[in-house]
């Protein structure tokens, strides 16, 4: 079977059968159950269907591409990133896979899932406080710096600044997306974080359809949505919260505020109680920045009409966030600790 597989794919180029090669063209399927007690019609991208479940695998694959056309990363290289832990697995599995090494700095807030998956590829993780500042050479963001400066041959990939990032949903997520609704989209959703996946998706169908709504999903104890409304960034709104790949206390270069219309902030338990409801009700098991995406939906749906075609992208899987979300003893300590929900 596999060997069949392997001929009918890429007979004539056996170096592209890679895993690298299974990263993208996911699965687009409507949430019935969602859609009826929403009111309009709702699409779930599930970038949940890469090699390493996440929307991360498209960023990682495009950014090491770059900086190896670009001579920034050589053979004998390391990778270095500051990761929440979803870029971190793409560019773990990219490195085994290519040979490079890998160095990854780690908010320690990162579920032990993330982080016992990360080591699992041969990463070597460095765990950062997550309530540092990002000036503070402690920060996740600074230290990823320092080890690039320290390390011969390093390269930082710099998921945050690094405009392939956004690039990749450009040329992959948002095209994918036209082509899955026959271009009859009218919104798209989802959770930023760095910001790539849907700047760079939204730039993309907006180029085929000025009107489609892009909608961002910020954090409470995020700069993201002030920042947005005012121009003003205000790092003393900023509060520790359990979100991954939600909100920042930066302002990543790849976010695009042009692109992104309006932002709706979202917070840890609605999220997370949210994501244990799809997983129940549709079967789709995703985790808390996908359920953040979803409950900013619910949040607003008198904002839209029964006609509505909306494509929510959910970032990343369940299984890791067993020790978090999808854990009842964590769920009720919220419960009684969380006025934010």
């Amino acid at each position: 079977m596999l060997h069949g597989l392997f001929s009918q794919k890429n007979k004539s180029n056996p170096s592209k059968n890679t895993l690298i090669a299974a990263v993208g063209n996911t699965p687009l399927v409507k949430l019935e159950r969602f859609s009826k007690e929403l009111g309009f019609n709702l699409f779930a991208k599930l970038e949940i269907f890469n090699p390493c479940l996440s929307a991360k695998d498209r960023i990682a694959v495009y950014i090491i591409d770059q900086a190896e056309k670009d001579g920034k990363l050589k053979e004998g290289g390391t990778v270095i990133d500051a990761t929440s832990g979803n870029t971190g697995l793409a560019l773990a599995m990219i490195c085994r896979v290519k040979g490079y090494k890998c160095v990854l700095t780690v908010a320690d807030k990162a579920s032990k899932e993330k982080i016992n998956s990360l080591k699992s590829l041969g990463a070597e993780v460095v765990l950062c406080p997550a309530a540092a500042l990002p000036d503070d050479p402690n920060s996740y963001y600074q230290k990823a710096i320092t080890l690039t400066k320290e390390i011969p041959g390093a390269f930082y990939a710099d998921q945050n600044f690094n405009l392939a990032n956004s690039e990749a949903h450009f040329q992959t997520t948002g095209p994918e997306i036209w082509n899955q609704t026959n271009g009859e989209i009218t919104h798209v959703i989802a959770a930023v974080g760095t910001g790539g996946t849907l700047s760079g998706s939204g730039r993309f169908l907006k180029t085929k359809n000025k009107n489609i709504e892009v909608i961002g999903v910020d954090a409470y104890g995020s700069v993201l949505k002030k920042y947005h409304e005012t121009g003003i960034y205000d790092i003393s709104i900023t509060h520790p919260y359990k979100m991954e790949g939600v909100g920042k206390s930066i302002i990543p270069g790849n976010v695009n505020f042009d692109v992104i219309d309006r932002f709706i902030k979202v917070g840890d338990l609605k999220s997370a109680l949210r994501a244990r409801k799809m997983a129940q009700l549709e079967g789709v098991w995703a985790g808390h920045s996908s359920g953040a995406a979803v409950e900013a939906l619910f949040k607003t749906k008198d904002d839209f009409k029964p006609t509505d075609n909306v494509v929510v992208v959910l970032s990343d899987h369940g299984s890791k966030y067993l020790s978090t979300i999808y854990n009842d003893n964590w769920v009720e300590e919220k419960l009684y600790s969380d006025s934010r929900v």
